[in-house]
């Protein structure tokens, strides 16, 4: 419900900067309406000045920017009539799904009860609990090499990939390392991290690129990425990633704040 209210308010306020930019426009227009008339692969428009006029006054070739301006008027006529209409609807919509939805009905409920019920619709809280149970097959890659710790009390392979899963943990956003993903291909990926969006309830990986000076590294990771997006998985989507090389360090504050906007 949180996603849909959040996509409502979202619609809301897209068409109020719409309305309000067509209004702007009202009244610099041309008098008049345009009539387009169709013969074959030829097109005319003319200029109807009076209510009572069928048939209008021909624009020339020259002056067809003026049908451009008296088209935009109509549009922007009967715009405004549909777009109020809607706004109308999703506002009344948007009140009454914020004070009334079956997600309250839980939340509702005095802390003794909620401790006695399983709510039909999962809780984020419930959904990353459950998502955290799950076992799932890690890398297997030379488990000795993992030495730097998290807060939350598992080895990681560098002080990046620490700062990173502490950064999560931080946020509250549930992760796991190293989880074994299944490619198109046939092939076994084991992303840095995978991320659950408990808004969305949809996984996303994250890849650490902690070595792009490094030339054979470098095209490892685009090799990578290339397999990933052959499988569905790429920026924009269900995939995020941070990098840092000599001269370009790991951007915390950037990635905290890019993890905000997604994650909250």
């Amino acid at each position: 419900m949180e996603e849909l209210l959040k996509c409502i308010k979202a619609r809301i306020t897209t068409l109020k900067k719409a309305i309000a930019k067509a209004e702007r426009e009202t009244g610099s227009f041309p008098d008049g309406r345009l009539r387009v008339s169709r013969s074959g692969k030829h097109v005319r428009y003319f200029q109807m000045l009076k209510q009572s006029d069928t048939v209008g006054e021909y624009i020339k070739k020259e002056k067809v920017a003026l049908a451009g301006q008296l088209a935009q008027k109509d549009y922007l006529k009967h715009f405004l009539k549909d777009a109020y209409v809607e706004l109308n609807r999703l506002e009344k919509l948007y009140a009454q799904l914020s004070k009334e939805n079956a997600d309250l009905t839980y939340d509702k409920l005095s802390a003794e009860r909620k401790g006695l019920v399983v709510p039909y619709i999962a809780t984020k809280e419930q959904v990353a609990e459950s998502w955290m149970a799950k076992t799932f097959r890690t890398n297997p890659y030379l488990p000795e090499a993992k030495i730097y710790d998290t807060r939350r009390g598992e080895k990681v392979r560098s002080k990046s990939e620490a700062i990173l899963a502490d950064m999560f943990y931080d946020l509250g956003i549930p992760y796991r390392y190293e989880e074994q993903v299944q490619l198109r291909s046939g092939k076994k990926a084991y992303p840095d991290f995978t991320l659950l969006n408990t808004k969305t309830r949809e996984e996303v990986y994250f890849e650490h690129f902690g070595l792009l000076d490094d030339a054979d590294y470098r095209g490892e990771a685009l090799r990578k990425l290339e397999e990933y997006r052959r499988s569905g998985i790429f920026s924009g989507r269900n995939l995020m990633f941070s990098y840092e090389t000599e001269d370009t360090p790991l951007d915390i504050k950037g990635i905290r704040e890019m993890l905000k906007t997604m994650f909250k």
